[in-house]
């Protein structure tokens, strides 16, 4: 009897411990068009990457290491790149992107980190860091 708790138990831990990384957080990924690409990565738990992408070769990354991280990222034109970064406990995430030509990253390392982010017409480039704990960021371009 005291066999089979244990063998059940080491079995148990077995499947617990390889669907771990299964369980580090949650990714959503929709995209309408041709050459569209998503990629990235979670280490840590409550961690969720949400991407859409609607048009022609428009790329995502996300790397979220920690715990409740947020990431959103949705491009809607042609040839456009989001990136958001984030090591720390309760950062949020940002981008948007309307048009083509768009290059975003975001790079959060800390607590509490806030950034957003839109860029609407054609060839904007935004790079924000932020470094640090508290901190809140918005940026919104035009760029024709």
């Amino acid at each position: 009897m005291i066999r089979k708790f244990i063998i059940t138990a080491v079995a148990a831990t077995v499947i617990a411990a390889s669907a771990a990384p299964a369980m580090a957080g949650g990714i959503f990924i929709d995209q309408t068009g041709f050459g569209n690409s998503v990629g990235g990565g979670q280490s840590g738990w409550n961690n969720t990457f949400g991407a859409k992408q609607t048009g022609w070769w428009n790329s995502a990354v996300s790397q979220q290491y920690g715990g409740n991280n947020v990431s959103a990222i949705g491009q809607q034109g042609n040839n456009n790149y989001g990136d958001v970064y984030q090591n720390g406990w309760n950062n949020q995430g940002g981008v948007g992107q309307f048009g083509n030509n768009h290059t975003a990253v975001v790079t959060q390392d800390g607590n509490g980190n806030v950034a957003a982010g839109v860029q609407v017409g054609n060839n904007c480039n935004a790079n924000v860091t932020q470094h640090g704990s508290g901190n809140v960021t918005a940026f919104v371009q035009a760029c024709p």
